[in-house]
C-alpha cells in the first residue's frame, strides 16, 4: 500500500543505520526520499542505490544538520529537485557515552550541537517551508525513561528534543502539521553493538518483552506510519520504540 504516493520526504543522517532504514520504507511506502549524509557519502549513495533498485525515487544531499546554512542550503536543494517536503525525519545524532565527570567541554558541546541544534535548524526550516498538511518526526530515544550511567549528557539532549517536538507540535498545528518523538530501544545496528560485549548486548536486549534487540526495520515501519496521513491526529506525542523496555 502506497500511503506515502506523491510525498517529499527528507531523512536526516540517512546513510547507514536507522536512517537507512527508515529511508527505504519511506520510499516503499510511495515517497520520494532525500537522503541526508554528513560524510559518509558512500554510505548515502548506497541507500540511494537500493531505494531506486527497488522502484523508488531518491537523491542524496550533504549536510551538517548543526549548521544553519548547510540546512537552509539542503531544503533548497530538495524543494528546487522536488518541488515540495511534505515528511521531515530528523533521525540525525552522535552518542558519547561518559561518566559525567569524564565528559569534556568538547564533548557536551559536540553533542548537543547535533542533537539539539541539527533539530532546532531543521525544525526552524520547516515552520515555513514544510508543506501544508506535512508531517515530522524527531528521534529520541528510550534510554530517556531510564537511569543508565554514562548516558547523562546524550539523555539531555534528547529529552530537549523531546521537548522541542511537544511545543513546535502547537506552533505548527495551524499548518495542519503534526510532530512526533520516537524513542527506539536498543537497536541491531552498527552503532548499537560496535565495540561492546556479547554479555552487554544480551543483557540489554533482555530489557523488552521480546528478549530481542529493535531492528532498523520495526523503527522505519512505525516512522513511515507517522508520516502518513493515517497518523495525522496523533501530534505532540513521544512514542517508545522500544519492545516494552520502558
Amino acid at each position: 500500500m502506497n500511503s506515502l504516493e506523491n510525498k517529499v520526504a527528507l531523512v536526516t543522517g540517512a546513510s547507514r543505520g536507522i536512517g537507512a532504514a527508515v529511508a527505504f520504507h519511506l520510499a516503499k511506502s510511495g515517497a520520494k526520499v532525500i537522503v541526508n549524509y554528513a560524510g559518509g557519502l558512500e554510505a548515502a549513495q548506497q541507500t540511494v542505490a537500493a531505494i531506486q533498485s527497488a522502484g523508488g525515487e531518491a537523491i542524496a544531499l550533504q549536510a551538517d544538520v548543526s549548521n544553519p546554512g548547510q540546512v537552509k542550503d539542503m531544503f533548497d536543494a530538495a524543494i528546487a529537485h522536488f518541488g515540495r517536503i511534505d515528511v521531515l525525519v530528523n533521525n540525525a545524532g552522535i552518542m558519547i557515552t561518559k561518566l559525567l565527570k569524564d565528559t569534556t567541554d568538547e564533548d557536551f558541546t559536540r553533542q548537543f550541537e547535533i542533537n539539539v541544534r541539527g533539530t532546532f535548524n531543521t525544525l526552524r526550516e520547516a515552520a515555513t517551508r514544510l508543506a501544508e498538511g506535512g508531517s515530522i518526526i524527531n528521534f529520541s530515544s528510550s534510554t530517556t525513561r531510564v537511569m543508565m550511567p554514562t548516558y547523562a549528557t546524550y539523555v539531555a539532549t534528547k529529552g530537549a528534543v523531546e521537548q522541542l517536538t511537544r511545543v513546535f507540535a502547537k506552533e505548527v498545528g495551524a499548518r495542519g502539521i503534526n510532530v512526533n518523538a520516537v524513542l527506539p530501544g536498543p537497536t541491531n545496528t552498527e552503532l548499537f553493538t560496535k565495540g561492546k560485549p556479547q554479555e552487554v548486548i544480551d543483557r540489554l536486549a533482555s530489557l523488552n518483552a521480546f528478549n530481542r534487540l529493535g531492528e532498523p526495520e520495526d523503527i522505519a515501519k512505525t516512522v513511515s506510519f507517522l508520516a502518513s496521513d493515517d497518523a495525522k491526529w496523533i501530534s505532540g506525542q513521544t512514542i517508545g520504540l522500544n519492545g516494552g523496555m520502558a
